[in-house]
């Protein structure tokens, strides 16, 4: 049997109701709005959260919020090494309890919107054959997590995360529908998403007012589209879908300036986009088209 086998069959599982809500009162743990905290309480669901993420002995795991350690639970035996990092400091001395005993386990007392994550990553996962990032992540800070995770070009292989359903249906939407728009471009510039599960509102605790989504977001070996200036790149869709229910004309010049409109519908034309069209229906080679041509023209290199 492995050592990894003995910690599944020995370790007591935090992730139930009775045992949730025991470590909550031993410790008079008040859990903060303003932090997103609610504890997943289903089992089931965290098996799915990591045999998504497709981890092994050989591969590392960082886990962003941990919360009480339910998760980093079943980590902890599915890879080799797993890092945690927990903004909470009421939280650590719970983790040191729940966690006592997982060896390949390091509890990091931080934001990670504020750490340097490739140094952390040279530190911590110099040693493994690849990493993945598995989170139940807090609504409110979802989007500013993932974007540093994917611009700040981490070698990652995926992120598996627990999100609120509407975002996960954007970040995965396919365009021509209301759920797609400028974060479906962004995620999928970077990543193939998937929707693994829905979870639904009641396996947590305290329980949000939504459901969620289990999204797998598995990293691309190069962006989807090639453009000469990936900054441009983005201000070309954040522009693109600055008001969704104007066109792409109206949009653009609204952007670049009314004096542009002639120089745009010249433009579009050469690049086949009909200019009547609107941001939520151009697909990601048709941004990468537009904004190559923007950019060799000239047109909103500043901003």
């Amino acid at each position: 049997m492995s050592s990894n086998e003995q910690k599944k069959n020995t370790a007591v599982e935090v992730a139930t109701p009775s045992r949730t809500r025991d470590i909550v009162k031993k410790y008079g743990f008040e859990f903060k709005k303003s932090l997103g905290q609610n504890f997943l309480i289903d089992q089931n669901i965290l098996h799915k959260i990591v045999s998504a993420a497709e981890l092994d002995s050989t591969k590392g795991a960082l886990e962003i919020g941990p919360g009480i350690g339910a998760l980093t639970q079943h980590l902890a035996q599915s890879a080799g090494k797993v890092t945690a990092v927990e903004i909470d400091n009421r939280l650590i001395p719970i983790l040191r309890d729940t966690l006592a005993g997982e060896d390949n386990v390091e509890v990091i007392h931080a934001d990670v919107l504020k750490l340097d994550l490739n140094q952390l990553f040279a530190e911590r996962f110099n040693d493994v054959s690849g990493v993945s990032v598995v989170a139940n992540l807090p609504y409110y800070v979802t989007t500013p997590i993932l974007m540093k995770l994917l611009e700040e070009r981490l070698p990652l292989e995926n992120i598996v995360v627990m999100i609120q359903k509407e975002v996960a249906d954007r970040m995965a939407a396919k365009p021509g529908g209301k759920d797609y728009g400028s974060l479906s471009v962004a995620v999928q510039y970077y990543c193939v998403p998937s929707i693994v599960c829905i979870v639904p509102h009641t396996v947590f605790i305290p329980q949000p007012n939504v459901d969620s989504a289990v999204i797998k977001l598995a990293l691309r070996d190069k962006p989807a589209v090639e453009t000469p200036d990936e900054a441009h790149f983005f201000r070309v869709v954040q522009s693109s879908f600055a008001q969704r229910r104007k066109t792409l004309m109206n949009n653009l010049s609204s952007w670049l300036g009314k004096d542009q409109r002639e120089t745009l519908t010249t433009l579009l034309e050469q690049i086949d986009i009909d200019p009547g069209r609107r941001g939520e229906t151009l697909s990601l080679d048709e941004f990468a088209k537009l904004s190559t041509a923007l950019y060799e023209a000239g047109l909103g290199l500043q901003g």
